[in-house]
Order: structure tokens, then sequence, then C-alpha cells
């Protein structure tokens, strides 16, 4: 099953001090791919888009899906944006945003399954606070199609 992940809203395009600081920061937002973030975006970007095929498979009636994208038990599964600071040391990590399949209509998630379509998330990757977004991400903050 293909999933883009389109992210909008960067908290380091906004003004203030605290955009300042995530610029001067170098902190960056990707991907997580088992424990490496990848794909990695400034947090000042315009926006960003995270593409990538994640298994999926039907289960006593019920569809799971798998993969190295893909964390989280059966029934609670979900993906991270992980936000984090690019040193030379590489990336350390601060925050993360949980996707959670359990928010993504069933029809949705069952279409992409078993056609030829593409699972779309879009998400605003600032908080309300105006930092960038973590913990769980339920809808409508998140907005699920299938294109």
């Amino acid at each position: 099953m293909r999933i883009r992940i389109d992210g909008t809203d960067f908290p380091g395009q906004r003004p203030g001090a605290g955009a300042d600081a995530l610029r001067r920061g170098n902190v960056h937002v990707g991907v997580q791919r088992k424990a490496e973030v990848v794909d990695q975006v400034p947090a000042d970007a315009a926006s960003a888009t995270w593409s990538f095929e994640v298994s999926s498979r039907e289960i006593d009636g019920a569809l799971d899906v798998g993969g190295p994208w893909v964390h989280g038990r059966p029934g609670a599964r979900f993906l991270y944006l992980s936000w984090g600071a690019v040193t030379q040391d590489g990336f350390a990590m601060f925050r993360r945003a949980k996707l959670m399949f359990t928010d993504v209509p069933t029809e949705l998630l069952r279409a992409a399954h078993e056609g030829n379509a593409t699972l779309v998330g879009r998400v605003g990757l600032t908080d309300a606070a105006g930092g960038p977004i973590c913990a769980r991400v339920h809808p409508p903050a998140i907005a699920w199609a299938v294109e």
C-alpha cells in the first residue's frame, strides 16, 4: 500500500522567538523508518511530502499494516513524524508526532489496500502553542484521503 504524508504550516515559518529558536537550532522533521529518521526537512520549510510503501493484509476481517515505517502493535499501528536538531553528531530527536492508522476511516484504508490508490494524510505541523506538532495527531488536525 502506498502512503503519502503532506506536511504544511511549519512552525519555523512563523514570526517570533520560538520560530527563531527552531531555525537557529537547525531543527528538522522527518518520517521514522525503524529507529532512523529519514527524509528530513527544515522546520522553516514551506511544505514537505513523504512517500513510502507499507505492507497490508487481512487478519480476521480487519486490515493490518506493517513494515519498517509502521510502529506499534496490531490494532494500534501508527507512523512517526520525528523532530530533532541536526548536528555534527547526527539527528538529536526531541519530539514525535503519532499518525494513527485507527484514525483513518476504514473505507479509505480498505480502498488503498485493494486498489491502485495512495492513502494520503495532510497535516499541519504547528501545534496550538506555535511549536512542532507532537503526541497523537487526531482528525481534524490530520485529514486522510485516497488519491
